[in-house]
């Protein structure tokens, strides 16, 4: 079975090194690497050029956005099954190995397998990072997990099946690849030792304009309705009235946001080993200012995006 792996990238000079040099490490080689340059300005396409460790081709895209430079990959790779990974990360070595197995080792039809990712923190913001928005392999329910494009490989025919990735999405678009697959192939397997390693974002004000196109995203492919009216309505309506009602709606506020951080908590305590007490204890303090800033993101973001999508439709109408 020939395996492809797949990468967009633009300006990751700093970074792609990494990357280059986890794929070379692989105990399961690819049989080709097909990485779709947006329009580097900074040297990425330089140190690709140079690279002579993996069986390479670099195409260039100026103006692609990750969509379209990910079917510009996949159009021009040539295994039966795609692995796809990102820019920015450090890939395990037995991360290609793991991912493919399932096509190799059952004899059932797999389609699709989900592979996992882990915070790569490096400081105690980061840290915090990690555990206040990625979610812990316990977590994961294998049957509905739907698998970040940083560790995730598919048969070609199945892109090609659901019409590839969803080039008028700039984010949120591997979400909506991914349920475009689970509907036409059902559940994906699992490779939970198939680990792709990336940094958090390691400031606020980055962690914020990501959540911003995050939720922009989200209202701009019409998702998760429901749990965006609810943060409006907990934060505008529930946490206010509550507050100004009585003193015992100070102390269900202070419930609720106890029961809100409860999860990022017991996911630090098992992250911050390294740390020494003070970067535990700041990591501790920024738990509860990253859940309100992603929240607060995501209530501007998602209107944005909702306004995008009916602009869109209305002169889509008016065609």
């Amino acid at each position: 079975m020939r395996i492809s792996v797949i990468v967009t990238v633009k300006n990751e000079a700093a970074s792609l090194h990494r990357l280059l040099a986890s794929l070379a490490a692989q105990t399961r080689a690819p049989d080709e690497v097909v990485i779709c340059d947006g329009g580097s300005t900074d040297g990425t396409l330089d140190a690709l050029r140079a690279e002579t460790r993996l069986p390479l081709k670099v195409i260039v895209r100026p103006g692609a956005n990750i969509s379209q430079g990910r079917n510009a990959a996949i159009a021009e790779a040539t295994g039966e099954v795609i692995a796809s990974t990102d820019a920015g990360v450090v890939l395990a070595p037995e991360w290609l190995q793991e991912l493919v197995a399932p096509f190799e080792n059952q004899t059932s039809q797999v389609s699709v397998v989900a592979g996992f990712f882990l915070p790569d923190a490096r400081t105690a913001f980061e840290v915090a990072m990690g555990a206040t928005v990625l979610p812990q392999l316990s977590e994961i329910h294998p049957e509905t997990f739907s698998p970040s494009s940083r560790s995730v490989a598919f048969r070609k025919e199945a892109w090609q099946a659901v019409g590839g990735y969803p080039e008028w999405l700039d984010y949120c678009e591997d979400l909506i690849f991914d349920f475009a697959l689970r509907r036409r192939f059902g559940p994906f397997a699992f490779a939970p030792q198939a680990i792709a390693h990336f940094r958090p974002r390691g400031s606020l004000r980055a962690f914020f304009r990501q959540y911003y196109q995050y939720a922009r995203g989200d209202g701009k492919a019409d998702l998760f309705r429901c749990r965006h009216a609810i943060r409006y309505l907990t934060y505008l309506v529930a946490a206010p009235a509550g507050a100004l009602l009585s003193p015992w709606g100070w102390m269900l506020c202070l419930v609720g946001a106890a029961a809100y951080t409860r999860t990022p908590y017991r996911r630090l305590m098992t992250m911050w080993r390294e740390l020494s007490l003070a970067e535990k204890i700041q990591a501790a303090l920024l738990v509860p200012v990253i859940r309100v800033m992603g929240d607060v993101a995501k209530m501007i973001g998602y209107p944005a995006g909702v306004v995008w999508r009916l602009g869109g439709r209305r002169r889509h109408e008016n065609l």
